[in-house]
């Protein structure tokens, strides 16, 4: 008898740097659009300019294989929280976790804290706790409709820690998110057919208000 296929690939996707540095991450065998390497090694260039990774609360949202959430926390970030609903990713993201992990205890590191919430972005942010998270990633399928994506970011407003950095991934024929009134467009960057939008969150006068950034 042949053996059963595994649900996911180690093939594809590799921490760019930190303490698990070169590792494979596991990638759903469908359903899912990781980030290329290429794209998230400039993504991150970008980001650690504007904040420091060291110890901070990552959230994940649309995280299909994590490989956002594990790269922040492979350079330092020290806990993390990713939201997917497909079953099958979710245990893909389970194994992702147990290898850094695995890898960070290994090197005598800080044990990084890692929990997948098999859940709909909707159901979670609403009835999830109101962790404060400091960087937060928004990486929805590019046929996400622009409604269901601005709803999100509204839900997201009560779980961020003051100044949080949110960063939130489109292709290239989307427009530009509808985003709550707290963000401030800090960089919008292209990557062939993907566009990264980087903001940070400011108090408002008026919660609930919601601009466009082009």
């Amino acid at each position: 008898m042949g053996r059963r296929s595994r649900g996911y690939d180690r093939s594809v996707t590799r921490i760019i740097a930190g303490a698990a540095k070169g590792h494979s991450l596991a990638v759903p065998k469908s359903g899912t659009r990781p980030t290329s390497d290429r794209v998230r090694e400039a993504m991150f260039s970008s980001l650690e300019s504007l904040l420091d990774l060291g110890g901070i609360a990552v959230l994940d949202l649309y995280a299909g294989s994590g490989a956002l959430a594990f790269e922040a926390l492979s350079r330092g970030a020290s806990s993390a929280v990713l939201v997917e609903q497909s079953k099958s990713a979710a245990n893909v993201l389970r194994a992702n976790a147990e290898l850094l992990a695995r890898v960070t205890r290994e090197q005598g590191r800080r044990a990084v804290a890692s929990r997948v919430a098999q859940n709909s972005v909707d159901s979670f942010l609403r009835t999830a706790p109101g962790q404060p998270f400091e960087l937060v990633f928004v990486d929805p399928p590019y046929e996400l409709g622009e409604a269901e994506l601005t709803g999100a970011l509204e839900a997201l407003v009560p779980h961020l820690a003051p100044e949080a950095v949110v960063v939130v991934e489109r292709g290239s024929r989307s427009p530009a998110p509808t985003v709550p009134e707290s963000f401030e467009l800090l960089r919008r960057k292209s990557y062939g057919e993907t566009i990264v939008f980087s903001y940070e969150v400011s108090p408002v006068d008026e919660p609930g208000a919601e601009k466009s950034q082009a």
